[in-house]
Formats: structure tokens, C-alpha cells, sequence
């Protein structure tokens, strides 16, 4: 069996790092709005990259989380779609990859 401690280590960082994240996006979405129409329109356009970023970190979040599972259950490494063994070097750039490169291509 191959060893993902360093995979694990990754992605539980990256999981801290979103987590941390979506708090000061929470708490920044949560500030009230200028009175003023423009300074409040201005604001409601950087609330709308706000909720974007959010719902980003949410789903690297959800690819995380469905990676530590993978890890627990001894089927980290290997591609869902085709059981094929995924390279390490995507796994280096992408620890959370469920595909290898030939199943994520398409």
C-alpha cells in the first residue's frame, strides 16, 4: 500500500486554509451596507464576489472532504470512473483528483 500521509497532510492544510476562508467571507457578507446609494451598489457588487468565492471554496471543500473518505477507505489514488491508478504527479498538483488525466480529458 502506498503512503498518502503527504496527500493527507495537504489536504487537511488546504481544508484549514478554506475553512478560515469562508469565516471572513461570512463576517464580511454579514457587515450592514452604506446608506449611500452608490457606496451601497459598489458594495453589493464586491458581495456578489464575495458569495462567488464562497460557493468556490464550498465545492473544493466538498472534492476535499470526498478525497479524505477516499483515503480512508484505501481507494485514494485510483481514478472513479475507471479504476485506474492516478499519476503521482497529478496527484501532486491536484491532491484531490477523483479522475485520472485520460477520465478528466474526457
Amino acid at each position: 500500500m502506498t503512503d498518502h500521509s503527504t496527500y493527507k497532510a495537504a489536504l487537511l492544510k488546504r481544508l484549514s486554509e478554506l475553512d478560515k476562508r469562508l469565516h471572513a467571507i461570512e463576517e464580511e457578507l454579514d457587515v450592514p451596507h452604506s446608506k449611500d446609494w452608490e457606496d451601497a451598489a459598489v458594495e453589493h457588487e464586491g458581495d456578489e464576489v464575495l458569495e462567488g468565492l464562497g460557493t468556490s471554496g464550498q465545492e473544493e471543500i466538498r472534492r476535499i472532504q470526498a478525497a479524505l473518505v477516499r483515503l480512508r477507505e484505501g481507494a485514494y489514488g485510483f481514478c472513479v470512473k475507471c479504476g485506474e491508478e492516478i499519476a503521482t504527479a497529478r496527484l501532486d498538483v491536484v491532491p484531490d483528483a477523483p479522475l485520472c488525466s485520460a477520465c478528466a480529458a474526457g
